[in-house]
């Protein structure tokens, strides 16, 4: 039996998802990385599409255990199949598969690190388990994290697209997102109007929606959640790189996102990009996918490695050297990162607003 969660799916409406996206690419072949709460497996809209994949939160689960939903609403609208006639959830790449990370992020509403957030461990992790996205819904205090900032250059140097949220404090773009050659997204409403919670500043890549999203939640198999931030932003954009990825799979990651900040969208007030609001534009998974001989005969480097980060890299953050992928879990580096009482906001603040991209700006 139909359930009207579909019909609340306003970014697949305003995206034309079943028209101009879903004939040309559904995600097949990607793994998507996400690392978060944990991703419930048997939720009715997301089985069979999540891997096994870890805990490093100390529980020994393989990161299908998700106490918050966070992890379980973001994985749904990257890959989401829904169920039954039209009912539930569908993600933007719906045949991608799902690697759940399970990092130490708790507190129902406002998710603060514990000393288990590995974030370091974790990114080899998904690197050296054939991730080729991985999609980061939360921010913090990474700025002057050795370890994290050489876990991003592992993965970019590893081929690999990196996508997180701006923060939810109407501030300045957050960590991980102001690490350079990581896409960081911002929220938007149906409008197409910046959620004014959105952090936003000069590392500002791209926006997508994030406000008003309904998602797979944990309470149940048939659970959903209803919430507005970045982090469902970046889960769309994740997807819309699952996308691109999967129907052209000889382009690297920086081909990817070059092809995602090329092809954005204008703001409605078509103000100038890129900006620090907006980024380039509004992402569109339609434009992505279209032939786009300029890019794909270009330059294969991450072009968001050169960014300046407006906070200011600090000195005695600089990265380590990056070893080479061994095709597993790579026990070379110190991944023991503790965060201590270093606040990390999940991006899940949960107030409903109106919205709509209007239809045909994807």
């Amino acid at each position: 039996m139909a359930d009207n969660i579909r019909d609340q799916q306003w970014a697949l409406q305003a995206y034309e998802a079943t028209t101009k996206v879903w004939p040309i690419s559904q995600g097949d072949g990607v793994t998507v990385a996400v690392m978060d709460t944990g991703v419930l497996a048997d939720h009715q809209d997301l089985s069979g599409q999540v891997l096994s994949g870890a805990d490093f939160t100390g529980d020994g689960t393989n990161g299908t255990k998700d106490q918050l939903g966070h992890g379980t609403g973001m994985a749904s609208l990257i890959a989401g199949h829904g169920h039954g006639d039209q009912a539930g959830v569908m993600g933007l790449a719906p045949r991608a598969r799902i690697l759940p990370l399970r990092v130490g992020l708790r507190d129902a509403d406002v998710v603060a690190a514990g000393p288990d957030l590995k974030f370091s461990e974790a990114m080899h992790y998904a690197v050296d388990h054939g991730a080729k996205v991985v999609s980061m819904s939360f921010a913090g205090a990474l700025r002057t994290d050795r370890d994290a900032r050489a876990a991003v250059d592992y993965a970019v140097s590893h081929d690999v697209v990196l996508v997180a949220g701006t923060g939810n404090l109407g501030s300045v773009v957050s960590y991980p997102a102001s690490f350079p050659g990581v896409v960081a997204v911002g929220a938007i409403d149906r409008q197409g109007n910046v959620w004014d919670k959105s952090n936003y500043g000069p590392e500002t890549t791209l926006v997508a929606p994030g406000v008003g999203i309904y998602s797979a939640g944990n309470k149940s198999t048939t659970d959903y959640r209803y919430a507005s931030g970045t982090s469902d932003a970046t889960a769309y954009v994740s997807a819309i790189a699952a996308l691109v990825r999967s129907k052209y799979p000889s382009l690297s990651a920086g081909q990817v996102i070059r092809r995602m900040i090329t092809t954005a969208a204008a703001p409605p007030d078509k103000s100038a990009v890129p900006n620090d609001r907006y980024g380039y534009g509004i992402a569109s998974p339609s434009k992505s996918l279209a032939p786009n001989p300029a890019v794909d005969n270009g330059p294969r480097d991450n072009p968001l490695l050169t960014r300046v980060e407006s906070q200011g890299a600090p000195e005695s953050a600089s990265p380590a050297p990056v070893p080479q992928a061994t095709g597993k879990k790579d026990d070379g580096l110190p991944v023991g990162v503790l965060y201590g009482a270093a606040a990390v906001l999940v991006l899940l603040i949960g107030a409903g607003l109106a919205f709509l991209i209007r239809r045909g700006r994807a």
